[in-house]
């Protein structure tokens, strides 16, 4: 994909051309992200207003068509590519764009476009064992329409928040790839977050938990998630193992709970012991 990144960056009207393209085309949204955000990265946000206009119109078609996620990952990875090229930091990055979808959700711009009535009524009548848990909420007091509507909208958060940083990380590595070759894999393998920024997420999940903001609360563990991921990369790298490590370790990712909470539990623990600062002075 980097001679694509080359072609893109020949100038503005390809960039912008390719932006459109690839967000017109239903479920290539993310390419289009990701050219936004490497024209961002690399020129910064006013240069690259074009670009992110002409991926922003066809998401917004999509948008009007009722799949929000288009533009939602369009905006939000072009803010966080902002930050990231301001600030170099990607702690920072992440916890700005786990903000910005948690409020995204609170303002329920993820919520079915036609409420949850309709959404509740197909689950009840496709599974008897749905329907007798919803009875069951529904019994004990809770509102299970906005019940639906906050797992709908963040699992849809989540999504959103997911697509955009691996868009700004494709996004980076074409920008490497294309003037500083490397440069993006010591980058990442070297992300983690400080105690500061662990303090800062910390603080946002007990803030949203106590202001009735369950959003902040349900995607603030997602930059932790990350360094974790970040740590087994950088472990990999410094000791030389087989690319098939990192195969079997997204596998299990993806389908294994227990793994999800070993990398967070990774991810908290290199934040205070700097685990491959470690490994580099024992190799």
């Amino acid at each position: 994909m980097l001679a694509l990144a080359r072609w893109l960056m020949r100038g503005t009207p390809y960039a912008a051309g390719g932006a459109a393209l690839a967000t017109l085309v239903p479920w290539l949204f993310w390419l289009g992200a990701a050219i936004a955000a490497l024209m961002t990265l690399r020129k910064g946000f006013v240069p690259a207003l074009p670009v992110i206009i002409a991926g922003a119109l066809p998401a917004g078609w999509w948008w009007a068509q009722g799949d929000v996620i288009p533009l939602a990952s369009i905006l939000l990875v072009t803010l966080m590519a902002v930050i990231l090229r301001e600030r170099m930091r990607w702690g920072e990055t992440l916890i700005a764009g786990t903000l910005v979808a948690a409020v995204m959700v609170h303002l329920g711009i993820f919520s079915p476009p036609g409420g949850t009535e309709l959404m509740l009524e197909q689950l009840r009548e496709g599974s008897e064992e749905v329907d007798r848990m919803l009875t069951e909420f529904a019994n004990q007091g809770y509102d299970t329409q906005t019940l639906t509507a906050l797992v709908v909208g963040g699992v849809t958060g989540l999504v959103v928040l997911l697509a955009a940083i691996v868009c700004l990380a494709l996004a980076r590595s074409w920008q490497a790839g294309l003037y500083n070759p490397g440069g993006f894999r010591e980058e990442f393998h070297a992300l983690r977050l400080t105690p500061k920024e662990l303090a800062i997420l910390v603080a946002i999940g007990v803030a949203g938990m106590a202001f009735g903001a369950s959003a902040l609360a349900m995607l603030g563990w997602v930059p932790l998630l990350v360094a974790g991921v970040a740590l087994v990369h950088g472990f990999i790298g410094l000791k030389g193992m087989n690319g098939l490590w990192l195969v079997a370790f997204y596998v299990l990712l993806i389908t294994t709970w227990p793994t999800i909470l070993i990398v967070l539990l990774l991810g908290l623990i290199d934040t205070f012991a700097n685990v491959r600062a470690r490994l580099a002075r024992s190799n």
